[in-house]
């Protein structure tokens, strides 16, 4: 079974395994840059990471099952031992067992989700693709809290407090950014090439 196809189809055009191959390695790359935007905030052990924006982006463009194909090798990356998270805390495989966890794991499903709505023609719509975006960040942030009030023994409000609170403006800059930046491809792909 074909998947729907895509941004990233658009981008890169070809069938098969290869092109698929070279998208989610691609995609993989974005997701280690991303994460080496980083900043620490002192009273929570979560930092605000460009890690939401990769995934959400990656969804975007990958879809549903090779975006959380995507961000499942990225995951197992981090497992191994290469520096493919935020450049500080706890070494990576460790990081599957502290605070920030949550957030980890929630990373394929949240791709999975954001992809899958795109692929139902999420990405034709501003609010509909906002709407997939949002999703796909609410997931994460659902992920990332349990693993945060887990980790911490935290109640709600702490938890939100240090887990969701300080990031709200930054993820929406970063859906935004996400938005305009599908909005420039499609007119791309649409503006004809003159005469």
């Amino acid at each position: 079974m074909q998947q729907t196809k895509v941004l990233a189809d658009r981008i890169y055009a070809g069938d098969g395994l290869a092109p698929d191959i070279f998208r989610i390695l691609a995609a993989n790359v974005l997701l280690i840059l991303c994460a080496q935007i980083a900043i620490p905030l002192p009273w929570t052990p979560v930092p605000i990471t460009g890690q939401t924006f990769g995934v959400l982006l990656v969804a975007v463009l990958l879809g549903s099952r090779r975006g959380a194909l995507a961000l499942t090798l990225y995951l197992l990356e981090g497992a191994a031992g290469l520096p493919v998270f935020a450049p500080f805390g706890a070494p990576a495989p460790v990081r599957f067992f502290g605070p920030t966890a949550g957030y980890l794991l929630s990373y394929p499903a949240a791709a999975f989700l954001t992809g899958w709505l795109v692929e139902q023609g999420a990405v034709k719509n501003f609010f509909r693709l906002a709407a997939a975006l949002v999703a796909g960040d609410a997931l994460i942030f659902v992920g990332g809290c349990a693993g945060l009030a887990a980790a911490l023994h935290l109640g709600s409000a702490a938890v939100f407090s240090q887990g969701v609170l300080p990031f709200l403006p930054g993820e929406l800059i970063k859906v935004a950014l996400i938005l305009a930046a599908v909005r420039g491809v499609e007119l791309a792909r649409s503006a004809k090439p003159a005469a």
